[in-house]
């Protein structure tokens, strides 16, 4: 087996990789965070808390995808969020919702899709090194949702016709 980024000529690489899963793991603890307020918390909670149980572990040390115990939970948590997956976007497909982030249907969907992307870009990464089609991925994924919800945050008037729940936990 590999080791991440093993190559010296490529240091770099490995050190973002691992930055970016602290960004996620940081992430993925915050929107865990302002679940609180949501009427199935503790459903949102575990659901973004396992991912960023997960991303700190690769963070600190990267081989942990290639352990049992951490495959068997990633996986576990990606069968049941592609169900949740399924379910939501057949919800929001029925229902022709354009604007997802307008529907707390919508942004379940988005955050349960991004912890399942994110979970399937890990998988493995300890097995190799680390390529630049990895790590370039991974940055645009952890960019990404930081931007979004600043700006979100930013602009209250997006926020104007949402739940009172995602209004007041930050």
């Amino acid at each position: 087996m590999g080791e991440v980024c093993g190559e010296k000529s490529k240091p770099w690489l490995s050190v973002v990789w691992r930055m970016s899963n602290v960004l996620m793991s940081v992430f993925f603890a915050l929107a865990s965070y302002v679940q609180i307020n949501d009427p199935d918390a503790g459903l949102w909670m575990v659901s973004y808390g396992v991912p960023a149980v997960l991303s700190a572990l690769i963070g600190f040390r990267p081989h942990v995808t290639e352990t049992l115990p951490w495959r068997r939970v990633a996986d576990l948590h990606l069968m049941i969020s592609s169900a949740a997956i399924f379910i939501l976007g057949w919800r929001l497909y029925t229902q022709r919702v354009t604007q997802i982030f307008q529907q707390e249907e919508g942004r379940e969907f988005s955050g349960v899709t991004l912890t399942s992307v994110w979970l399937l870009l890990c998988r493995h990464s300890g097995r190799a090194p680390v390529g630049r089609l990895r790590v370039s991925t991974a940055v645009a994924i952890t960019v990404f949702p930081i931007v979004a919800w600043l700006y979100y945050h930013v602009h209250t008037e997006l926020r104007s016709e949402w739940p009172s729940h995602c209004k007041t936990a930050i």
